[in-house]
């Protein structure tokens, strides 16, 4: 069985990712959604309202094919948290090559952690390339329309949060 690990923060989760994810099932036959406990980042949801809103776009959306989705909580190294969840695949998204020098220094130190996992890179579609969660927050703080950005249920839980 081919397992994928899709790590990061969601917070929130956008289209941008739920394309990334898309396209990951197509090349495994599990995909562990790992959600980053990142206090360094000081995430606007707590990590039960990031897995809840993982899990039900999850379950909402059919189009992962035949793969398995799982999501994943995490506070460990990524490579220790691949390896807990067998997976032989590190899946990263990349929107431009700002996220190239990061990820290319990411692969360098997971590789020289443990080589016998590879890490592959995505690019989403162009329409939801230059969605980043931080300028979706920032978006939604001021007052912005987030709708093509995110999905509805995404939507009314940063209006909720903003107390809009």
């Amino acid at each position: 069985m081919r397992i994928g690990l899709y790590p990061g923060t969601f917070d929130p989760l956008t289209l941008g990712h739920l394309d990334i994810i898309a396209r990951a099932t197509r090349l495994v036959d599990r995909l562990v959604i790992g959600v980053a406990i990142n206090r360094d980042k000081g995430p606007m949801f707590s990590l039960e309202e990031r897995v809840a809103m993982i899990e039900t776009e999850v379950q909402a959306n059919g189009r992962w094919g035949a793969a398995d989705i799982v999501v994943h909580p995490f506070e460990n190294l990524l490579i220790d948290c691949a390896r807990d969840v067998g997976a032989g695949v590190i899946i990263r998204g990349l929107r431009a090559v700002a996220d190239f020098e990061y990820e290319f220094q990411m692969v360098g130190m997971n590789r020289a952690m443990d080589d016998t996992i590879e890490t592959v890179f995505l690019m989403a579609e162009a329409r939801h390339q230059a969605i980043a969660s931080k300028l979706v927050k920032e978006i939604a703080r001021l007052g912005g329309d987030v709708g093509p950005f995110v999905t509805p249920p995404v939507e009314a839980a940063l209006r909720v949060r903003l107390g809009r």
